[in-house]
This record gives structure tokens, C-alpha cells and sequence, in this order.
């Protein structure tokens, strides 16, 4: 596959997931208002926050495949980790508001929730279209490397849990009907947002600690013994140090140094720098790999020092 036809279909599975969005938040909003069920806003607000998520997903893929240039010489994969960051922030503020519109209603004011059978289709039809979304966008994020569309894909899974806990709820509103003696599940609807908001937090609070790490160039854990191996095991090289790895967005660079014998000819220290950075290849891709060749310190015997004549 062409790198053309790579970032077309990068782009149309984050493009799939707007239009996903867009469907979904204005499905819940509508039936939301109408039930006034708090876990259905709440659930129309966080995939509000999706669609957000899903068209920065969309601007940052386009803009992260562009190639290097004098400004940007390591490209702009780090517009996939802003665009992480900007997510998670979104998501806690939401989160917020979820949470103090649950204790209101929990501790402070009577919301009457009328449960119908469209808001058991909205969750259920939401619940079908995350779990869809979620696997083709994994599928393109493992298969490219891409972060960004790693992060839409952990939205999209998270929802499934999250549309579960609502549904939950609104089940034991039912239940109150037929058995008035379990009058404290009108609270349900609440609870099940406060659910919701919690697993938000959580999802968004790893989200967020990857996405810092990696503006703050935090090499993948493991990848230096990894590639140091890797080097060290090539036909020539001694040893294999000063390895630097800075991942961005969806691309890898890699700096490092091999130590090979000094008497050498330079074809082949370069024909060993080549089954390296293949080798390297082997286990991260796409990684810009850079090595730098130095001769082994070969011991030699001490040179016998002048006779000097003093003077008498």
C-alpha cells in the first residue's frame, strides 16, 4: 500500500467517526430532553465531546501526514498528541458538570425521568454503533501506527461501558413501577450518570498521562534495551550506547551509536548501519532510524620514550 492510499484510508475511518458522532449526539439529545433522563443527557454530552474528539481526530490526522519541512524537521506527529490532550481536557470538564448535576439531583432536587421504550433504542442503537466504530478504528490504528486514531477508538469503546450503566439504569426506573416498595431506585438515573462520569475520568486521566508523555518525548518503556539488542547483535558491532528515541505521533526517531572495529572500510560500516536500521525496522515501523558509526579503542603497545642527555 502507497503511502497516498494509507493516509486516505486513515482519513476515512476518522471521517466515519464524525458522521457517527454527529448521528448519535443529536439521537440522544432529542430523546433526552423528551424522557428528561439525566444518564441520557449525560450520554448526549459525552458524545458531544466524541464529535469534538472525532473532527480533531480528523484535522490531526490530515495534518500529521504531511511531510518534514525547514520549520518541522520531525514532521508534525505531534499534532496527534495535542489533539489527545485537547480530548482529555474536554472530556474531565464534562465529567464535572456530570457530576454536580447528579448530586443535585441526588441530594438537592426532585427530577421526575420518564422512561420510554426509545430511550432503551437510543442506548441500544448507540451501543451497536460504538462497538462498530471502535473495531474498524483499532483495526486503522493498530495497522498505521496512529495514536490519534488509537484515542477515537478508546472513545468509542468506553462508550459501550458507559451506554451499559445507562441502560442499567433505566431499568430499575422500570422496576419502580411494578414494585413501589424500591422507591430509591428513582434515584438510579443519578447514579448511573455518576457511573458514567467516573469511568470518563478514568479513561480520560490514562489518555491524558500518555498523551503528556509523549510530548514530553518519553521513550516507550522497554524500547531502548530493545533496539540496544538489536544493534549489539549485528555481524561487526561491538556495543551498541547513546540511544535517544523520541516517538511523534504515529512515527518513531531513533538516534543512536555503534562501536565497530576501527580498521573497517567505510562500505561496509555503512552496509552495517543498513542491516541495523532494517533490523530496527523489524520491531517499530515507521521509525526514522540515524546511526552513528565509532571506531573500537584498540589497546597498543606503549611507544619507548627519547634518551635524553642531561647536561653536566
Amino acid at each position: 500500500m502507497t503511502n497516498q492510499e494509507a493516509r486516505k484510508d486513515k482519513r476515512s475511518a476518522a471521517l466515519s467517526s464524525v458522521i457517527a458522532a454527529i448521528g448519535l449526539t443529536a439521537f440522544k439529545l432529542i430523546v433526552g430532553l423528551l424522557t428528561n433522563s439525566l444518564g441520557i443527557l449525560a450520554e448526549a454530552a459525552h458524545s458531544g465531546l466524541d464529535l469534538v474528539a472525532a473532527a480533531m481526530t480528523y484535522f490531526a490526522v490530515q495534518v500529521s501526514d504531511k511531510p518534514a519541512d525547514q520549520e518541522h524537521p520531525f514532521g508534525h506527529g505531534k499534532i496527534e498528541n495535542l489533539s489527545a490532550l485537547f480530548e482529555t481536557l474536554l472530556l474531565l470538564v464534562t465529567s464535572g458538570w456530570i457530576i454536580y448535576e447528579a448530586i443535585q439531583r441526588l441530594f438537592f432536587v426532585n427530577v421526575k425521568v420518564e422512561v420510554s421504550i426509545w430511550s432503551f433504542i437510543v442506548m441500544g442503537t448507540s451501543i451497536v454503533i460504538y462497538y462498530t466504530r471502535s473495531r474498524i478504528l483499532f483495526k486503522a490504528a493498530r495497522k498505521y501506527k496512529s495514536q490519534a486514531l488509537e484515542a477515537d477508538a478508546i472513545h468509542f469503546s468506553t462508550d459501550i461501558w458507559s451506554s451499559s450503566v445507562v441502560i442499567v439504569g433505566l431499568i430499575g426506573l422500570t422496576i419502580v413501577r411494578f414494585i413501589p416498595g424500591l422507591g430509591w431506585m428513582h434515584k438510579a438515573d443519578a447514579i448511573t450518570a455518576l457511573i458514567v462520569a467516573i469511568i470518563v475520568i478514568y479513561i480520560s486521566g490514562e489518555l491524558g498521562w500518555r498523551t503528556i508523555s509523549a510530548l514530553l518525548d518519553t521513550a516507550p518503556r522497554g524500547l531502548a534495551d530493545e533496539v540496544e539488542k538489536v544493534a549489539a547483535s549485528v555481524n561487526g558491532v561491538v556495543d551498541a550506547h547513546a540511544i535517544r528515541i523520541r516517538p511523534s505521533g504515529a512515527h518513531t526517531f531513533i538516534d543512536m551509536h555503534v562501536t565497530m572495529d576501527g580498521n573497517c572500510t567505510l562500505n561496509e560500516a555503512h552496509a552495517a548501519t543498513e542491516v541495523i536500521e532494517k533490523a530496527i525496522h523489524a520491531i517499530i515501523s515507521p521509525a526514522d532510524i540515524t546511526v552513528h558509526v565509532e571506531p573500537a579503542k584498540i589497546l597498543e603497545p606503549p611507544t619507548k620514550k627519547p634518551k635524553w642527555k642531561t647536561k653536566k
